[in-house]
C-alpha cells in the first residue's frame, strides 16, 4: 500500500513546478504552493498530517476592453476573456520567492483580550506571466490557527488599470462536509442559518432564502462567508476574508459534484467586480481550522491580517452600554413616523406644523426622557433614539435620492432640551442615521451631520442601509459600497465619532485599523425575533460565523418573549429563554451592548436585570470553555483592569448540560459566583421566563454542572471575596 501511495505522489508531483512548502510556527499546518501544468498557480493545505484543502487553483479573470480612447482617437487593443493577456490565472512562471517570520504582541483599543499575539511564517511568491510580462505576487501567511493569502500587484508598465471579471480562488474540500450556511446574496446577510451537508445545499436553498427588504441571491449553491464546516473525522474549518478594503465582498460558489468552492465577488451596477489600479492588493482569503471547535471563535487571525491602528489618539473611543427607543418600533408598539397625513415628503418643502400627529410616534421628548431616566438610574452610558428626524413617512421602498437630512427633528422631539437633560443626568445620546440606501444623499450630508453631532454632544452613531441601493442598480456589498462604508468610518474618526453600521458588509477585522468602528449588525439580529422569530440555535452559530470578522450589535436583553402582549397584531415569539438573553452579553462579544427591551419589562425582573447592569464590555482575557456550532457555546471573560469574571452559555434546540471548571481563576482566592440559570421547567417556547438565581463560593478548583434548557443558557458573575461576611450562608461549589 505504501508503494502505491508513493507512486501516486510521484505522479502528482510530476505535474508540479517548483513546489514551495510553508509551515506554521507550531508545525501543525503545512501549505504547499506550486504551478500546475500550464503555469496555473495552486495551493493545498494540511493540518496535523491531514489534508483539509485539496489542490486548489488561484488567480483572477479580467474584463477585456475592445477600445480605448487616447487624445480623441480610437485605438484597438486585444479583447477576450480567454486571452492570456487578459487572464491572470495561467501561463505563469515563478520569478522569485521570499520567506520570512514575524512575531509581535499588540494591544487592541478594545477587545476580547488585552494582548494579541501576531505570529506567522510568510511566503511571498512573485509570478511573471509569459507573453505579457505582468507580475503578480501571492503572499501567504501561515499562523498556528490557519492560513491567510492575498494577491498583490506592484507598480508595473504592463498592468496599471484593470477590471476584474471574477476572482478564481478555489477552496477544494476533501469531502461532503457538514456546513452552517446562509444563502449567497449581494444585498443581505439577514438569514437564519441552515445546517446541512454540502451536497444538500442546492436542494435546501429555496427555503433558506426568506424575505428581506433588499435581497439578490445569485446561485443555487452560493453561500456567504464566514462559512463554518465540520468534517466527518472531527475537523472544524472556517472560510472567510480579512481586510476588505477597496474591493468587492467575497461569496463562495460551490461545485457540489466535486465539493470545490470558488470565490464569487459582488458586482457593481455594470456587472464588473472590481476596478483596480496598481500598486494594489486584494483582501486576504482566510482558512481557520482546528480539531477543537473552541479554537475557531477564539482565533485572532482575522484581526492580525489587518493593518495596525491608524487613529493616533484613541482616548475618545470607549465601549458603550445603551438603551433606546427602538424595540417599541420593531415590535409595532410605536412608529418611526410622525403623521399619516403625508403620502410623500419633500425636505425643505413639507411643513410638519400643518399636519396632524398620529400619536404613535416613539421619538417624543417625554418618551425619550423616560429612557434617559432609566439609563441614569441603572448606570447605562447612552440612549439611542430612532425616528427623531423628519422624513420617515415615505422613507422605505421608494427610489428616493433626497430622503433624510440628518439634521431636522420632528416637532415633538426637542433636540436641545433632550441634549441638556441627558447631560444633566450624565448620559450620552446616540445618534441614528438611516440612509434608506441613498448613498449620495448620505455623503452629501455627512460632514454637516457629523458636525451636528459634535455640536450636540453625540459621540456615537448607528447608521442604517435598509432597502435597495441608490445609485440604482448598486448592491450593498460591491466595491463601490465598501468604499462608502470605509469613507464614513474614516470621516467619523476625523470628528471623533464611533460608528455602529447596520446592513453594511459583514466585518473583516477592520476594527483593528479603525477601532471607532465599535459595532456592526450585518447578520440576522434580535429584531427578527419580532419578525416571526429566529431559530433557537441561531446564537450558537453566530460566534463561529459572523463574529469571526468583528463584534455584532445583536441587541440582546429581551425579557418579554410574547410579542403579542406588546402589539396584539404581532404574533411573533422570541425563541429564547430569559437566561439565554443574559448569556448573550458574554457569548456574543461586542464593546457595544444594548439592553433592548422596555424599561417596564426590566422592572418586573430586576434581580435578573442585575446581570446586564454588572456585565463588562471590555476584557483582559477570554476563555472558550465549551463549543459545538449549532449546539452550544460557553465562554468566560475577565473584565478589563479588574478581577471580575463573567461566564455565559447558550444552547440550541436540544438544550445542553454544561460541565465546566474554574481553573481560569487565580489560585488561593475565593470568589462569589452569582448563577443566573434556566429553571428546570424552562423552555424557549412554552416557559421562557422561568429562571433561577443562586450564589455559591468558588475557587480555581471548583466545577459546575449546569443544565441549559432548549433555547436556554446561563450567565455567571464571579466577584472576588473582599469581606468574609459576604460568604456567610453560602455553599461551596
Amino acid at each position: 500500500m505504501k508503494k502505491i501511495l508513493l507512486l501516486i505522489s510521484i505522479c502528482l508531483l510530476g505535474g508540479l513546478v517548483h513546489a514551495q512548502d510553508l509551515k506554521s510556527p507550531d508545525g501543525n499546518f503545512v501549505m504547499r504552493f506550486y504551478l500546475q501544468k500550464g503555469g496555473i498557480p495552486s495551493y493545498q493545505l494540511d493540518y496535523k498530517g491531514k489534508q483539509i484543502i485539496k489542490p486548489s487553483k488561484l488567480g483572477l479573470e479580467l474584463m477585456g476592453n475592445t477600445t480605448k480612447v487616447e487624445f480623441g482617437a480610437e485605438m484597438d487593443i486585444k479583447s477576450g476573456t480567454n486571452d492570456p493577456q487578459i487572464s491572470l490565472y495561467d501561463n505563469f512562471r515563478i520569478a522569485d520567492t521570499k520567506s520570512s517570520s514575524f512575531d509581535e504582541t499588540w494591544q487592541p483599543v478594545w477587545g476580547e483580550t488585552k494582548d494579541i499575539r501576531n505570529h506567522y511564517n510568510e511566503l511571498a511568491v512573485t509570478l511573471n506571466q509569459e507573453g505579457t510580462d505582468r507580475e503578480m505576487i501571492i503572499r501567504f501567511r501561515l499562523f498556528d490557527d490557519g492560513l491567510g493569502f492575498r494577491y498583490e500587484f506592484s507598480q508595473q508598465k504592463n498592468l496599471i488599470y484593470f477590471v476584474i471579471k471574477e476572482e478564481r480562488t478555489q477552496f477544494a474540500m476533501t469531502g461532503d462536509h457538514t456546513a452552517y450556511w446562509i444563502p449567497g446574496d449581494y444585498d443581505t446577510q439577514e438569514y437564519d442559518y441552515t445546517t446541512s451537508r454540502l451536497s444538500e445545499i442546492r436542494g435546501l436553498m429555496k427555503n433558506a432564502i426568506t424575505p428581506n427588504a433588499s435581497q439578490t441571491p445569485f446561485s443555487p449553491t452560493g453561500v456567504q462567508t464566514s462559512l463554518m464546516m465540520k468534517t466527518d473525522d472531527g475537523l472544524y474549518i472556517n472560510l472567510h476574508e480579512a481586510a476588505l478594503i477597496n474591493y468587492a465582498c467575497m461569496h463562495l460558489n460551490l461545485d457540489d459534484k466535486n465539493f470545490v468552492f470558488e470565490s464569487w465577488l459582488t458586482p457593481d451596477a455594470n456587472g464588473s467586480k472590481g476596478h483596480m489600479q496598481a500598486p494594489c492588493s486584494t483582501p486576504w482569503r482566510t482558512i481557520i481550522a482546528s480539531d477543537d471547535a473552541r479554537d475557531i471563535p477564539a482565533s485572532n487571525m482575522t484581526l492580525n491580517l489587518n493593518e495596525p491602528c491608524k487613529i493616533e489618539d484613541t482616548s475618545w473611543i470607549r465601549p458603550v452600554k445603551y438603551v433606546g427607543v427602538w424595540w417599541e418600533m420593531i415590535t409595532g408598539k410605536s412608529e418611526w413616523s410622525y403623521t399619516y397625513d403625508l403620502p410623500s415628503v419633500q425636505l425643505g418643502v413639507t411643513d410638519y406644523s400643518k399636519v396632524k400627529p398620529h400619536d404613535r410616534h416613539g421619538a417624543t421628548t417625554g418618551n425619550v426622557k423616560k429612557y434617559i431616566d432609566f439609563a441614569a438610574e441603572h448606570g447605562f452610558d447612552a440612549v439611542l433614539v430612532e425616528g427623531w428626524n423628519i422624513g420617515w413617512e415615505d422613507w422605505f421602498g421608494n427610489p428616493k435620492d433626497y430622503v433624510f437630512d440628518f439634521l431636522t427633528p420632528y416637532p415633538d422631539f426637542d433636540l436641545e432640551a433632550i441634549r441638556d437633560y441627558a447631560k444633566s443626568k450624565g448620559v450620552k445620546m446616540m445618534m441614528h442615521h438611516e440612509t434608506s440606501g441613498s448613498i449620495r444623499n448620505y455623503e452629501r450630508h455627512l460632514d454637516a451631520a457629523y458636525k451636528f453631532m459634535n455640536d450636540n454632544d453625540y459621540t456615537s452613531v448607528k447608521s442604517g442601509y435598509v432597502g435597495n441601493m441608490i445609485p440604482r442598480g448598486e448592491f450593498h456589498y460591491s466595491q463601490w459600497l465598501n468604499n462608502h462604508y470605509q469613507h464614513a468610518i474614516e470621516k467619523a474618526a476625523e470628528h471623533k465619532i464611533m460608528v455602529n453600521a447596520h446592513e453594511a458588509t459583514r466585518p473583516t477585522g477592520i476594527s483593528r485599523t479603525w477601532p471607532n468602528l465599535i459595532g456592526n449588525e450585518s447578520a440576522r439580529g434580535t429584531e427578527y425575533q419580532a419578525f416571526g422569530g429566529s431559530k433557537p440555535n441561531h446564537v450558537t452559530v453566530l460566534p463561529f460565523t459572523r463574529l469571526i470578522g468583528g463584534p455584532m450589535d445583536y441587541t440582546p436583553g429581551i425579557f418579554e418573549m410574547d410579542i403579542e402582549k406588546i402589539n396584539p397584531n404581532n404574533k411573533s415569539h422570541v425563541n429564547s429563554t430569559l437566561a439565554n438573553q443574559l448569556a448573550l452579553y458574554v457569548t456574543m462579544y461586542s464593546p457595544l451592548q444594548m439592553a433592548a427591551d422596555f424599561p417596564e419589562h426590566y422592572e418586573k425582573f430586576m434581580d435578573a436585570f442585575r446581570f446586564i447592569k454588572d456585565v463588562a464590555l471590555d476584557w483582559d482575557n477570554s476563555k472558550y470553555l465549551e463549543a459545538e456550532p449549532g449546539e452550544y457555546i460557553t465562554v468566560a471573560r475577565k473584565a478589563k483592569g479588574k478581577d471580575n469574571w463573567f461566564v455565559g452559555n447558550v444552547a440550541g434546540e436540544k438544550g445542553f448540560t454544561s460541565n465546566i471548571g474554574f481553573d481560569f481563576l487565580d489560585a488561593n482566592k475565593q470568589y462569589i459566583a452569582t448563577i443566573y440559570s434556566d429553571a428546570k421547567e424552562a423552555h424557549y417556547k412554552t416557559n421562557p421566563q422561568a429562571y433561577e438565581i443562586r450564589k455559591v463560593i468558588v475557587n480555581n478548583k471548583s466545577r459546575l454542572k449546569q443544565l441549559s434548557a432548549p433555547g436556554g443558557g446561563y450567565a455567571i458573575s464571579i466577584i472576588p471575596v473582599t469581606d468574609k461576611n459576604e460568604t456567610k450562608g453560602l455553599k461551596k461549589l
